[in-house]
């Protein structure tokens, strides 16, 4: 479960928030009054998969979430604490956590859980929540066992662990003894499935080729634990080398028994050589230590972790199996870059996707304006701003944070793969490491890709519908691109009649470009042509203006400003709301309605039904 969030609407309440998250092992984020940036903040936090915990009134919560709640299981736990920290209210996820950070939370802060879920209130159990460590293998049965109890039916507790011991303490469930120690855990209903339990004491190490098909390693691992005697509840972890972070099967296993990859350097491997079953001077040879699946597995298990089954092979596959001892030792996960378009400015425009990656990110990095832009979601992360003209260095910057595991967010203004970092971190992935390119741990990492609002599609928006038939972008930057092949682009546009967008009109001293541009689609459209200029889109400095294509002057253009030329058929009309459009002008490009229209082609319209819930009787 990700990282849980406690949230402090009103200064007074800080205290205590920062109380409640070292009670729970999560972070404090102290907010103002800004309730509409807060609803954001909330709804970004609860799409990355953050609990929630909100220092406010429930409805604060209930009318943030409301339009994102649907999945009660993936949906991560949300709870209201009055700020007091008298009272503290699982709203969501009761039975995925919330009950329990509501008791665990009651008890720092000295006041009560006021749960609602019947398990909690009439058994003192939650079924289908084992705490950290336990898996239910059959989390489907929950709702008829937990139903059967309720009823009063006969049940029996198998060698239950201690958060099911409430059922026998109150006598709802007889105490069996475990056949054995390493038996699963069984709760028996009268009337119900029986509920099987296991700890999570083992870690899988994997290894395999590259490219090996991800289904040959999961059912290899599934029937190498089999042999084991294991099942697949009863493990913590996958673990390999960390040449192997990047590897599809690798992935598809850990997610396919729901649980972490890890991933360790050849020398922490090759720590584990004495302990191996079946160490390899062939495989010493090619990746620098004795063993993969073995030695993974006996990393993760720690110390006093043992071998449980030692290394098989399939085709392309090998696993092994460790018990965890006291203290099991973590690997590195595979890093991830979220290249995110965050729209042009307007936080509205910001897609959920975006927001939840940005909250779940460890580091944000990024042009230092962009970052600015982010306001409240920014908070509490590491930031690593940079300015103009370091483009690369940011993007190399940002790739290398993620090859040591960490979640990292490229932020980008507009679209990240229009005119943005997308394509550069691209480019630094396809060059070779001496060419400039840039670490292998660099390459191993995930690689995500959030589209966002475009410039282009903001600037349509506010003044009509420029981009309603067919257009282009054409950046008037000659720092990348040759000045000649700039104005070839031009010239084909003007031929082709497109809608052009153009990107970076003018800097300090780029100022001809533009000027040149307009004198070339003035040979191929009319001089009233309508022209946009829009800048700081979607920010408080917004400015629209609706000109005709002659009147366009490079003075009136700066490198904040967006110009959007439309094509010959473009045409404004007046909007009856002055504040509407540019000035109370629409503009719009036809598609060509009009001509189907008079050709008689146009399909007769719709049959309105009648809605029966609100239509008068016939009768």
């Amino acid at each position: 479960m990700a990282e849980p969030v406690v949230l402090a609407l009103f200064a007074h309440a800080a205290p205590l928030a920062e109380r409640a998250a070292a009670a729970i092992g999560g972070r404090a984020d102290i907010r103002g009054r800004d309730f509409e940036a807060a609803a954001d903040h909330i709804r970004a936090l609860f799409a990355a998969g953050h609990p929630v915990i909100g220092f406010c009134a429930a409805g604060i919560l209930i009318r943030a979430l409301a339009p994102l709640i649907g999945d009660k299981r993936r949906e991560p736990p949300v709870l209201a604490v009055s700020e007091d920290g008298a009272t503290v209210i699982p709203l969501l996820g009761g039975h995925r956590g919330a009950n329990a950070l509501a008791n665990r939370l009651a008890r720092a802060l000295g006041g009560a859980a006021a749960t609602t879920t019947a398990g909690e209130v009439r058994l003192g159990v939650a079924l289908d929540d084992p705490p950290e460590g336990w898996r239910l293998d059959n989390p489907e049965a929950a709702k008829p066992a937990m139903a059967a109890l309720l009823a009063g039916e006969p049940a029996a507790l198998s060698g239950g662990p201690a958060f099911l011991a409430p059922l026998v303490e109150t006598g709802r469930a007889v105490a069996r003894p475990a056949p054995d120690p390493d038996a699963p855990m069984v709760l028996s209903v009268e009337g119900a499935a029986p509920l099987i339990y296991r700890r999570q004491a083992f870690a899988l190490g994997v290894g395999c080729v590259r490219g090996c098909p991800p289904e040959e390693l999961i059912g290899h691992a599934l029937r190498s634990l089999t042999r084991a005697g294991r099942a697949p509840g009863e493990i913590a972890c996958v673990a390999s080398l960390d040449l192997k972070a990047d590897e599809a099967a690798v992935q598809a296993l850990a997610r396919h028994l729901d649980v972490p990859a890890w991933f360790y350097p050849a020398a922490r491997l090759e720590a584990e050589t004495p302990r191996l079953a079946a160490p390899s001077t062939a495989v010493f040879a090619e990746v620098g230590c004795h063993g993969v699946a073995e030695s993974a597995a006996l990393a993760a298990a720690g110390e006093g972790g043992s071998l449980a089954l030692s290394k098989r092979k399939s085709a392309q596959a090998t696993c092994a199996l460790a018990r965890l001892g006291s203290a099991p030792e973590p690997g590195q996960p595979r890093g991830q870059l979220a290249i995110i378009g965050i729209g042009p400015g307007h936080a509205g425009w910001r897609t959920a996707e975006a927001a939840g990656l940005i909250a779940d990110a460890e580091i944000l990095v990024g042009y230092r304006l962009y970052l600015d832009l982010l306001g409240p979601l920014a908070r509490g992360k590491t930031l690593a701003a940079f300015d103009l003209g370091e483009e690369e260095t940011r993007c190399r910057h940002a790739l290398e944070a993620a090859g040591t595991g960490r979640r990292v967010a490229l932020i980008c203004s507009g679209d990240g793969g229009i005119y943005a970092m997308g394509a550069l971190v691209m480019e630094l992935l396809d060059r070779p490491e001496t060419a400039g390119g840039v670490s292998a741990a660099a390459r191993r990492v995930e690689i995500l890709h959030a589209p966002g609002i475009s410039a282009m599609q903001a600037a349509s928006a506010r003044a009509g519908t420029l981009l309603g038939h067919d257009f282009c972008a054409i950046s008037l930057s000659d720092l990348l691109t040759p000045a000649e092949d700039i104005r070839r682009r031009i010239r084909a546009a003007a031929e082709g009649d497109f809608v052009v967008a153009f990107y970076n009109p003018v800097s300090r001293k780029r100022r001809t470009l533009l000027a040149e541009a307009r004198d070339t689609l003035l040979q191929h459209r009319p001089a009233d042509t309508p022209v946009l200029l829009a800048a700081n889109l979607g920010r408080p400095a917004e400015r629209l203006q609706l000109i005709a294509l002659a009147d366009l002057d490079v003075a009136a253009v700066d490198m904040l400003t967006l110009v959007l030329v439309g094509a010959s058929a473009s045409r404004r009309i007046r909007s009856g709301d002055a504040a509407a459009g540019a000035g109370g002008v629409w503009a719009y490009t036809p598609r060509g309605y009009a001509a189907k229209r008079d050709r008689g082609d146009a399909k007769p319209g719709p049959t309105v039904a009648r809605n029966p819930l609100t239509a008068k009787s016939d009768r």
